[in-house]
């Protein structure tokens, strides 16, 4: 595993399995002048790092390219609440190819490959960078037994 469990129930096995195969926006926190800004964006893990993608000049690359200091989160809004939380180092990459690369892989995750927002998406790829987040100090939680 590449990454630090902090605390919480379940094994780094169980952790990475999770990111893997759980499909909702991962909740990004990015530090800012006048305090965090929390943005949902597509997400996949891979190669032990969280990969994002979003415009060259959108405030969370501005930010991140200031401060790469971020608070993430993966979970679903209904029971049993579950999920995985945590820090990182967050860093844009801003490669043309990586960046079609990883927008493909999160067009195709979010099952959009082929509409029209897949369309609308790839199309701007001239302005889109990658956010790619490591150093992952993680925390999991489930409230199944509970419930």
């Amino acid at each position: 595993m590449s990454f630090h469990v902090r605390s919480g129930p379940w094994t780094p096995s169980q952790i990475e399995a999770w990111l893997i195969e759980t499909v909702v926006p991962l909740r990004l926190a990015s530090a800012g002048k006048r305090g965090p800004l929390v943005q949902s964006l597509w997400f996949s893990y891979e190669d032990g790092a969280l990969w994002c993608a979003t415009q060259r000049d959108s405030v969370l690359a501005k930010r991140v390219r200031r401060d790469g200091n971020v608070g993430w989160e993966v979970s679903r809004d209904e029971p049993p609440y579950r999920g995985v939380r945590g820090t990182g180092m967050a860093r844009i990459v801003d490669e043309i190819e990586q960046s079609t690369q990883v927008l493909q892989r999160l067009v195709a995750r979010y099952g959009q490959a082929g509409t029209q927002l897949a369309n609308w998406l790839l199309g701007r790829i001239e302005t889109e960078v990658v956010v790619r987040i490591d150093d992952l100090r993680v925390t999991s939680w489930d409230y199944a037994p509970r419930m």
